[in-house]
C-alpha cells in the first residue's frame, strides 16, 4: 500500500508541473524539510536549503512571467518539454522500486505523461483565452493555474489518493477538450 501511495503522490505532484513547473517541486521541498514526506535514495538534493532557495526563486519568476501578456504564450512553448522532465523527476523521486528501468519508466510514463497532458490542456486554454479576449483574459487563466498548482500540490502531500483522483478527472477533462477541439470544423475566412 505504501508503494501505491508514493505512486499517487508522485503522479499528483507531477501533474501539477503541467500548471506550474516549479510550484510542485517547491512544495515537495518544503514538505521534505518539514518531514511530511520522504524521497528515495538519489533524490536527497531535494531536501537541501540550496534547492529550497533555487526553487523559490524559480517559482516567483515563473508565476510573474505568466502575467506578462506576450511572455505567457512564449513561456508555454518552453514549459511543455520542461514540465515532462520535472514530472518525470518528481514521480521517480517518490517511487521506491529497486529496478531502475521500472522506476524511471514509471516516472516517464506516469509522471511525465501527467505533466505533459496537463500542460497541453493549459496551453489550449491560454490559446483560447488569447484568441477570444486578445490576451486580456490570460491573467485570469494564470491565476487559476497558480491556484490549481499550489492547491493540488499541497493536497497531494496531505491526501495523495484524493489528489490522484482529482488529477485523473482533470486529465479526462483536458483529453475531452483536445478531442472536441479536433472534431470542430474549421471556418473558412
Amino acid at each position: 500500500m505504501e508503494w501505491f501511495l508514493s505512486l499517487c503522490l508522485g503522479i499528483a505532484l507531477s501533474a501539477c508541473c503541467g500548471f506550474r513547473i516549479f510550484v510542485p517541486m517547491l512544495v515537495s521541498c518544503l514538505a521534505l524539510k518539514l518531514g511530511w514526506i520522504a524521497v528515495t535514495p538519489g533524490f536527497e538534493w531535494m531536501n537541501t536549503w540550496t534547492a529550497l532557495f533555487v526553487l523559490a526563486t524559480a517559482t516567483i519568476l515563473e508565476i510573474g512571467a505568466y502575467y506578462i501578456p506576450w511572455l505567457d504564450n512564449a513561456f508555454d512553448t518552453i514549459a511543455t518539454p520542461v514540465a515532462f522532465v520535472a514530472g518525470t523527476i518528481l514521480t521517480t523521486s517518490f517511487i521506491d522500486v529497486d529496478i531502475p528501468m521500472l522506476k524511471w519508466g514509471l516516472g516517464m510514463v506516469a509522471g511525465g505523461g501527467a505533466a505533459s497532458l496537463i500542460q497541453a490542456g493549459t496551453t489550449l486554454l491560454r490559446i483560447g483565452s488569447t484568441a477570444t479576449t486578445g490576451g486580456l483574459g490570460n491573467p485570469v487563466v494564470a491565476s487559476a493555474e497558480n491556484l490549481a498548482s499550489f492547491g493540488l500540490s499541497f493536497l497531494a502531500v496531505l491526501l495523495p489518493l484524493v489528489a490522484a483522483f482529482l488529477v485523473l478527472l482533470i486529465i479526462g477533462f483536458f483529453i475531452r477538450l483536445m478531442l472536441t477541439r479536433k472534431r470542430q470544423p474549421r471556418q473558412s475566412v
